[in-house]
């Protein structure tokens, strides 16, 4: 047995023979035992996967891809229906207003949640970190279907939230475990085909749901549906990884990988070291400190309007200050203390994660500046049903998903994405910038629908190119914290677009409410303010309809000026991604297959990148 602080002898081939050419002593490895197990750990998760795939045959392949393929529904079934029911259950209780700063709140937790449950995937394993995410997601809907108040509707997204990265997360990473850079894209696309399906069939079931049993129902029956849907897929995961150990071709992957590997029962761990190397690998201080900083940042923006003073007051002023205190400890802890980093100073080195990064960054920042309100404003200004609103709000999600799926065919031929990347966030592009004129009031139903599928169109080229570049520049072991790092920075664009929704709505509407309902009573317009089903009583040509709508729309248009600006800065990162080549490897800086085993690619497939 090998005692803590107990120095290891480590015999390394690249250390057989001295300098002289003679024969020399087995080097010293003077890492303790528990530093060695907690290497092996470290990418358990990897190494599991890896032999699983070696023990997957035929059927059941075939019925991997089929569970993902019900999870990918539920998940899209999800995505096209709950989002509706926020701004309903916010109206309930008059705190319509409150929207923007419940889903910074919610971006927040998607964005510090992927680090964490890639973490989990790496040192457990893929059917693991799927049963924690049931379980976050069971438990977050249900708080939310019986919250009695906005602040337990708050609760319960922000748990929910942690199931819902989760989910979408760990799909990502369980593609790129199972399939080549070649395929990835197009697979990676064909799981968001559901959301084609249900952006109709979703549109649907909400607005029945809201109109016959209400949203806590809407909430409630995924407490049932995202059970039934996960069941397959993690019964298939936990049966390939327990065949896999019985084989004993994980223990035999970690050795291979784990220089001076132990056996775990060899080693002894008191509880306390146990708690501390699970901190240590999942980074715990460090995802604290960045959310924290990132949450001091962002809600400030869109509390100041609430708060007494606004901008003067005191806490807005300290929490803007500390937050940004906190960024930089956040960095400095990352980079110099911590063992296993959340962003490890070789990601910040790579230039394909970088680019994707900020890429998804400002492309979400300048998506939520225009979609935040916009389902609200639309409500306002069309004299659209219900149901016909659901389906414009779902127009951008089914472009998404086509041409995504269209990314992915081309990708699979070209072996190539820089240029699909650029040409797609030049047509996002235009169509934000169209949203100028074509964004309600002064635009007709084809206009506004046509910037949605415009956005939709270059927003679908864009991201599978973007995540499929990011994940083939770097080996497998980091794969899951690499997706993690690029959805993280993504989500946390999101949340600074949200967070700048917020402020130009609740600094912005209240004003040009007194400026064109000045004949309404203070209290009223502050109703108006706080509801959205209050102002649909009025119908158009109404003066009081006219004037919320004059307001909507001047608020609108600072927001879109704001996001078409900010949708330039994607195209110059892309600028500067490397176009790396997509063959049958797993990535393409290692000659490795998804079993982890080398491969031979033929000599014009091993060219890096143009």
């Amino acid at each position: 047995m090998a005692p803590k602080g107990y120095s290891l002898l480590r015999q390394d081939p690249h250390d057989d023979y001295s300098e002289n050419g003679g024969h020399d002593e087995p080097a010293l490895d003077f890492r303790t035992a528990d530093e060695i197990q907690a290497e092996q750990d470290a990418h358990l998760g990897v190494k599991t996967v890896e032999a699983a795939t070696k023990v997957w045959g035929k059927y059941s392949r075939w019925a991997l891809f089929i569970s993902l393929g019900l999870a990918a529904y539920v998940y899209s079934l999800d995505g096209s229906t709950t989002y509706m029911y926020l701004s309903f259950a916010a109206s309930s209780f008059g705190e319509h207003s409150l929207i923007a700063s419940i889903q910074v709140a919610q971006s927040i937790i998607i964005a510090v949640g992927k680090p964490v449950i890639a973490k989990v995937a790496d040192v457990t394993s893929r059917a693991s970190a799927y049963l924690v995410v049931l379980v976050l997601y069971v438990v977050g809907y249900i708080v939310i279907a019986s919250a009695r108040n906005i602040g337990s509707v708050a609760g319960g997204i922000i748990i929910y939230a942690c199931g819902y990265t989760g989910l979408q997360l760990l799909t990502q990473i369980i593609i790129a475990d199972i399939t080549t850079l070649k395929w990835r894209g197009l697979v990676s696309a064909l799981m968001s085909a559901p959301f084609i399906i249900n952006a109709f069939v979703g549109s649907n079931i909400s607005a029945s749901v809201l109109e016959h049993a209400g949203w806590r129902w809407g909430y409630g029956m995924f407490a049932i549906l995202v059970p039934a849907s996960l069941a397959p897929l993690i019964v298939t995961l936990y049966w390939g990884e327990r065949k896999a150990r019985k084989l004993g071709l994980v223990e035999e992957a970690v050795r291979r990988s784990a220089p001076g590997y132990i056996e775990p029962a060899k080693i002894t761990v008191t509880p306390v070291q146990r708690i501390r190397r699970a901190a240590d690998q999942l980074d715990l201080v460090g995802l604290i400190l960045l959310g924290a900083a990132v949450a001091l940042i962002l809600l400030p923006l869109t509390l100041s309007q609430t708060a007494n003073s606004g901008w003067k007051n005191a806490s807005i002023i300290a929490m803007l200050v500390v937050g940004v205190v906190l960024l930089g400890v956040f960095a400095i802890w990352d980079f110099r203390f911590a063992k296993k980093p959340v962003i490890a100073a070789r990601f910040i080195k790579n230039r394909s994660v970088l680019a994707a990064a900020w890429i998804g960054f400002f492309d979400f920042v300048s998506f939520y500046l225009t979609y935040t309100y916009l389902l609200s404003y639309v409500f306002v200004v069309k004299s659209w049903t219900l149901v016909n609103v659901n389906y414009f709000s779902s127009t951008q999600t089914v472009a998404l998903t086509v041409f995504g799926i269209t990314a992915g065919v081309l990708m699979r031929y070209l072996h190539r994405y820089k240029y699909l990347l650029i040409i797609g966030l030049c047509i996002r592009l235009l169509g934000v910038g169209l949203m100028i004129h074509s964004r309600g009031a002064n635009a007709s139903d084809a206009e506004i629908v046509w910037t949605q599928i415009l956005q939709g169109l270059g927003g679908g080229f864009a991201s599978v190119a973007t995540q499929v570049g990011a994940q083939a520049s770097v080996p497998h072991a980091d794969v899951a914290i690499i997706t993690a790092v690029v959805l993280l920075w993504t989500e946390i664009g999101g949340g600074v677009g949200g967070a700048l929704a917020g402020a130009i709505w609740t600094n912005t509407m209240p004003k040009k409410l007194d400026k064109y309902l000045s004949f309404l009573p203070e209290d009223q317009r502050a109703q108006l303010f706080g509801s959205i089903t209050d102002v649909a009583v009025y119908p158009r040509g109404d003066p009081i309809r006219e004037g919320v709508i004059n307001a909507y729309d001047e608020t609108m248009k600072v927001m879109i000026i704001a996001a078409t600006a900010l949708s330039v800065v994607p195209i110059l990162f892309a600028l500067i991604m490397p176009n790396w080549y997509l063959g049958d490897k797993q990535n393409a800086v290692d000659n490795a297959d998804l079993t982890g085993e080398p491969i031979d690619e033929p000599a014009s497939d091993a060219r890096r990148n143009d």
